[in-house]
């Protein structure tokens, strides 16, 4: 029986046979991207395209700046989806987020749709939307309220409902996150940040987000924080403490700013804060415009003979400066909150005192004593929602002059003195 021989020609019809078959393979599965090759890519005068695999591929635009694109077919229609920008979408990341749009098809869910709905759910989150009802409120607030809420609902609640769409959020979910504060025995913050979350609430139905207030009750739910005051000498301990400030270690502005918050009884945000325009010695008055106040409304404080003896001498320490009580460490600066707070811890009433007693101080003794209850409750820049209240910045003020000038008697006599009693309006 003959051998055959392979000859040379059917060597190369071999070859030629095997190198169609593995570029048949090339051309159904092509060469995909590395960071190298992209990398590498030039702008052209006109926008062209490298493909990877699966329909991705990467789009270079005439600049030179590169996009990530995806090609698929959903229901018998081709359409496109993008992924963002190279280098900010790393090769691998696009892949995966072509493997997740994949995987939608296959579910019969259009990627483009599903991701317009999640951009939309994400600027209608629950953070979002807080946001723009925080936003909203910032004009009728004072800076400080103003700060004290947002930051109470960055660290108490859009850690745990911030990302959730608002028409999302629940009541179950609400309180859970309500519970998280309860936990640190910070009942009174609950209750606040409660009453801010059903605020934004409020706000989403009113700019018809949602339909019901998962909040509405809620605190039925919550622990009921005690009541607490803000701590105060007893009025019977109010001559030995005048006494411990005369004599306290302590720099002269700060405890001229102590002696006059105790004879004003502001708060103490909007007496460090106070320049010298705001005063009319002439008229004995002290105008607090309304950005410096918590109820965003101009408010009066007439001024007592010894008032205005503290700001004479305050002018040798910072008349030339803009801020009544200037640090004296940082003279372009008011005094900070502490600033106070240390010099009574100095005097021996830590714990015992604050700037904010000296108000409860003053309302508790003048409303004992029988002076007008509106005429305190004015002068303690309350919330009057009246449209007088709103209006007439100068109520009661011929009453609130008389009663700033016995309160600077009152505080400096002693306890065993007698007070004249005045009759109620």
């Amino acid at each position: 029986m003959p051998i055959s021989f392979i000859t040379s020609s059917d060597i190369q019809s071999i070859r030629g046979y095997i190198w169609g078959y593995f570029r048949s393979i090339i051309d159904l599965y092509p060469q995909m991207l590395t960071d190298t090759k992209i990398k590498s890519l030039k702008a052209r005068k006109k926008a062209y395209k490298l493909a990877d695999a699966n329909g991705l591929y990467i789009y270079v635009t005439p600049k030179g700046t590169k996009y990530w694109r995806q090609k698929y077919r959903i229901n018998g229609r081709e359409k496109l989806l993008s992924h963002g920008e190279y280098p900010f979408i790393t090769l691998g990341e696009a892949r995966k987020l072509r493997d997740e749009a994949r995987t939608l098809i296959k579910q019969g869910t259009d990627p483009a749709l599903e991701k317009k709905t999640l951009k939309a759910d994400k600027r209608n989150s629950f953070e979002a939307i807080a946001r723009q009802w925080h936003e909203k409120q910032t004009p009728d607030w004072s800076q400080n309220h103003t700060q004290k809420v947002i930051v109470s609902l960055e660290k108490d609640i859009f850690p745990q409902i911030g990302s959730i769409p608002i028409k999302e959020v629940s009541t179950p979910i609400l309180l859970d996150a309500l519970r998280q504060i309860e936990k640190r025995g910070a009942y009174e913050q609950a209750r606040r940040v409660t009453q801010r979350c059903d605020s934004v609430f409020n706000y989403a139905i009113a700019a018809g987000l949602i339909d019901y207030n998962p909040a509405q009750g809620i605190q039925n739910a919550l622990k009921k924080p005690k009541k607490q005051n803000y701590n105060t000498i007893d009025p019977k301990e109010l001559s030995a403490f005048v006494d411990a400030l005369k004599t306290v270690n302590a720099h002269p502005i700060v405890k001229l700013a102590t002696e006059m918050l105790m004879l004003t009884f502001v708060r103490t945000g909007e007496l460090i804060g106070a320049r010298w325009g705001e005063f009319d010695l002439e008229n004995r008055l002290w105008e607090i415009p309304a950005e410096r106040m918590k109820k965003k409304r101009t408010h009066l404080v007439p001024l007592s003979d010894r008032v205005i003896e503290i700001l004479m001498e305050l002018e040798q320490y910072t008349g030339h400066r803009e801020w009544v009580f200037a640090s004296p460490s940082k003279p372009r600066m008011p005094l900070s909150n502490n600033a106070i707070l240390q010099t009574l811890r100095r005097m021996g009433y830590a714990g015992k005192m604050t700037g904010h007693g000296f108000r409860h101080l003053a309302s508790t003794m003048l409303n004992e004593m029988g002076y007008n209850p509106d005429a305190i409750e004015r002068q303690l820049a309350h919330k009057d929602d009246s449209t007088r209240g709103v209006y007439n910045k100068a109520e009661l003020l011929s009453e609130r002059i008389v009663l700033m000038d016995d309160w600077s008697k009152i505080v400096r006599q002693t306890c065993t003195e007698v007070i004249p009693m005045r009759r109620k309006a």
